[in-house]
């Protein structure tokens, strides 16, 4: 019997962990897994193919029962974790029980924010976080009703899309210049609002919400300066925060998120973060692949090497609508001593923006075509010397390199 290891959730991120540890210390830990949500892990990322009705809820399944017997972890889910005894190293659930630990990771995730304006606690006004978000907006889809989507971050417009697909009528607000601002220059976001708009999704930009409007449920969406869009359905997309009730009441070091070293450790021995609820070197990552890379270098130091460490990661992101193909990772907005490659092709919808400095790829944009989206991002990554490809670089990894395609 190994050392009593548990961790506190069971997403995405979680699960990488835990297929990470029983892969590389086999034998070394007890391990189990408590999850809030009354099912087994699933890809969060697939939940708009999901509205979409591109994929059913079998095809969003991280992992089955039987592979989680197989690599004899304990897995608990549908039970809130209510106090972390440090005192007695004992993990407390909702229900009472406890459980003794020797080490704990918490992977708590995130929760959706609800903007603070009247009528968002009226019935008919979601967020999209869960399956359970996913069924309400089916249900909705049944009957037509329009709705309106609040956020036009990846979030929102993934919500959006999956929305138009499944027959409703959508309007997408959002309160800035552009879509996807954090992700793509201007003249990639307005190709990335027409392809919305040429798949039934309305946008409205520079668009603060006043307030829901409705007495006994949502009615529509209030505009300041007094536009009213009809709506029985609003659909709240504008961000998370951190999951950090439990390790704020367990006493550990708490900023924005759970505060994290390079070894993703908390303040307190043998408790450990990672995934959206860590905070490390200042930095929130709202992204899977972040987490992945946490999990990674977590499941090494547990199973022994304590040479691997955390330096942060390099964002990208990745749209996922079905026909809208965006891309973008680094410093993509770049400053005025950097260099800036565009290639714009308007007829066949293709736009790339690579921002270079000191003969070092910075950031990329890339919209219609992102197939060397991944080769951009480990040149980006890697910092590799890129002064003999200029020339060719902005036309892509099989043309730069063809002696390597």
């Amino acid at each position: 019997m190994g050392e009593r290891l548990i961790v506190v959730g069971n997403g995405m991120v979680a699960t990488r962990f835990v297929e990470e540890l029983t892969r590389g210390a086999l034998g070394r830990y007890s391990i189990m897994v408590v999850g809030a949500e009354p099912r087994p892990s699933y890809n969060r990322v697939l939940l708009s193919s999901l509205l979409a009705g591109e994929i059913d809820e079998d095809g969003i399944e991280l992992r089955s029962q039987s592979w989680w017997r197989a690599s004899g972890v304990t897995l608990l889910h549908g039970q809130e974790v209510a106090a972390i005894d440090r005192a007695d190293r004992q993990m407390v659930l909702a229900n009472g029980l406890r459980f003794a630990y020797s080490k704990v990771v918490l992977a708590t995730g995130s929760v959706p924010i609800r903007l603070p304006k009247p009528g968002m606690d009226l019935p008919g006004v979601v967020t999209f976080r869960d399956i359970a978000d996913v069924q309400a907006m089916r249900a909705a889809a049944r009957t037509k009703a329009r709705a309106v989507v609040i956020g036009g971050g990846l979030l929102g417009i993934e919500t959006a899309h999956g929305l138009a697909k499944a027959g409703i009528e959508v309007t997408l607000v959002h309160l800035m210049d552009r879509l996807m601002e954090r992700q793509l220059d201007a003249p990639a976001a307005a190709l990335l609002r027409r392809a919305l708009e040429a798949k039934g999704v309305e946008g409205l930009l520079h668009a603060d919400t006043a307030r829901v409007v409705g007495t006994k449920r949502a009615e529509g969406l209030e505009l300041t300066g007094g536009h009213v869009i009809p709506a029985d359905l609003v659909v709240c997309a504008v961000g998370v925060r951190p999951n950090v009730g439990l390790a704020r009441a367990t006493g550990l070091g708490v900023g924005r998120g759970i505060l994290v070293n390079d070894r993703l450790a908390t303040n307190c021995p043998d408790v450990f973060a990672l995934g959206e609820c860590a905070e490390h070197r200042g930095q929130l990552y709202g992204l899977v692949e972040p987490g992945y890379e946490q999990a990674k270098v977590l499941a090494q130091r547990l199973a022994g090497n304590e040479g691997a460490i955390y330096p942060g990661s390099t964002l990208a992101t990745n749209l996922k609508v079905t026909g809208v193909n965006v891309f973008s990772a680094g410093e993509f907005a770049g400053s005025a001593s950097d260099d800036v490659i565009l290639l714009e092709d308007e007829g066949a919808g293709t736009y790339r923006k690579l921002v270079l400095a000191e003969d070092r790829l910075k950031g990329v944009v890339l919209f219609g075509d992102t197939a060397d989206g991944l080769w951009y991002l480990d040149l980006i990554r890697s910092g590799a010397d890129i002064s003999g490809l200029r020339d060719a670089l902005a036309f892509g990894r099989a043309f730069a390199l063809p002696q390597a395609a």
